[in-house]
């Protein structure tokens, strides 16, 4: 941090505190019954906050370090005495101490403030402020429920309980933006590059996903079934969802079925309970601030149908239509047409008829041998050297050595165990380079079968 030079060149150390006036710090102290303010000219975006908690608070440091032709550099702050005489506050040594050495060994992630999402607005005179204003945005039957939660807010003869719930519930329905079902063409040009680079081959595939999504271009609207991609684990399924999210330019939302043990995970539990709680399904919107949303449904097959209350899968037959979703927490319909589900599943045989009906099933086969020697070669190990910050160069394989590895997990569905050797295999690389100082890595056919373990 550089302020201003001081009139009292032989100061290296003053008592003062900080000051801010509009975006502006400045640094002051007083010395002979006179007060000095020092601009801060220069300010490491890590010391920002402390600089504004301390001008904030009024509270006495002192500043020291050395002169420079730009200005005063402040190489230390510390606590400083404050004097009955000024307005200054006295602050923990200790805390001052902790939070600068802190600040001085840390990385601090820039955040985009325009972007940030807003926070949740959660005091009722707000939530009652905000709901007239933005009532012409609410669907007609959330506008109609949200002035019923205001009036039953109001009521003197209502639990607190009950109260608590429904005044989080309304925080939580305001928090979404509730969008039309209009929706933009898409190029399908740009659509094929997007699937092009998150996955090699499956040809049939991509063009069997772009012609169910294209419908939008003459529609405005979401296709009518939604995409079940059905295939042997690592095939590519989950990037494939992704992908398409991208290409309709909508926020994702992930639930993976495996670990739903009881429909009232998706659904939400009544408000009856002390600990009632929205299900994931409503956490979803709230996450994405969007009724537009793409579900991506992991393992739709391994939902447990093994349950008192009913197969779990079965809870999302009302999100895939078109008649609204009821989270049991919320109390309210939900508009469901801005969503547009991508299920994933090793085994279509375990998916109920009804629910299989709302879905375009895409059967994703196995790689071939010749391509899983590409995807290797050209995407899983570059990705995984990128990851490793390493250079292409710094470790590479003959073909006989990555011919056996393909010959290796040639009866190996997916290409997980092609990544996980790709892995192994940088990581050796990187451990010799740092090791021993050497530049670069070329593995053969035997060190590779020695180090992956298929001697």
């Amino acid at each position: 941090m550089i302020v201003s030079l001081p009139e009292q060149k032989d100061k290296t150390e003053i008592t003062g505190g900080f000051s801010k006036t509009g975006k502006s710090y400045a640094f002051e102290y007083k010395t002979g019954g006179k007060l000095f303010s020092l601009k801060v000219k220069a300010l490491d975006v890590r010391y920002e906050k402390l600089v504004d908690y301390l001008s904030k608070n009024h509270f006495a440091v002192r500043i020291s370090g050395d002169f420079l032709t730009a200005g005063f550099r402040i190489r230390k702050i510390r606590a400083g005495q404050s004097m009955e005489s000024d307005s200054l506050k006295p602050v923990s040594g200790d805390l001052i101490k902790s939070m600068v050495e802190r600040l001085r060994t840390s990385q601090i992630v820039i955040r985009d403030n325009e972007n940030k999402k807003a926070s949740a607005i959660t005091r009722i005179p707000e939530l009652r402020d905000y709901v007239w204003c933005m009532e012409d945005t609410l669907p007609d039957n959330i506008r109609d429920w949200a002035y019923s939660t205001l009036r039953l807010l109001d009521d003197d003869t209502i639990g607190a309980d009950e109260k608590r719930h429904a005044q989080h519930a309304l925080s939580l329905m305001m928090s979404v933006q509730w969008k039309t079902s209009f929706f933009e063409p898409i190029d399908p040009h740009e659509a094929r590059q997007i699937l092009d680079d998150e996955l090699y081959g499956l040809e049939e595939v991509k063009q069997r996903v772009i012609e169910t999504i294209i419908q939008i271009n003459r529609t405005h609207t979401l296709p009518f079934y939604g995409l079940l991609l059905v295939g042997p684990a690592g095939t590519g399924k989950s990037q494939i969802a992704y992908a398409v999210a991208k290409i309709l330019k909508m926020p994702w939302a992930v639930l993976d079925m495996s670990t739903v043990r009881d429909p009232s995970a998706l659904t939400g539990s009544s408000r009856i309970y002390v600990n009632a709680r929205t299900g994931r399904i409503m956490d979803a919107f709230v996450k994405a601030g969007s009724s537009n949303v793409v579900f991506v449904i992991n393992e739709l097959d391994k939902a447990d149908s093994n349950t008192s209350n009913g197969n779990s899968a079965d809870s999302l037959l009302t999100l895939f239509d078109n008649l609204g979703f009821t989270d049991n927490y919320m109390e309210c319909a939900i508009p469901t047409n801005g969503v547009y589900p991508i299920a994933t599943a090793n085994d279509i045989s375990k998916i109920s008829g009804p629910l299989r009906s709302r879905f375009a099933v895409i059967e994703i086969p196995d790689y071939t041998p010749k391509e899983k020697k590409i995807i290797f070669r050209d995407y899983s190990l570059p990705k995984i050297l990128k990851h490793l910050g390493m250079k292409p160069e710094e470790c590479s394989l003959t073909e006989s050595a990555v011919n056996s590895i393909i010959e290796h997990f040639h009866d190996t569905p997916g290409c997980r165990d092609l990544e996980q050797a790709a892995e192994h295999l940088a990581s050796h690389a990187l451990y010799e380079i740092e090791a021993t100082g050497k530049k670069s890595i070329r593995f053969n056919e035997g060190q590779v079968n020695r180090i992956l373990g298929f001697d």
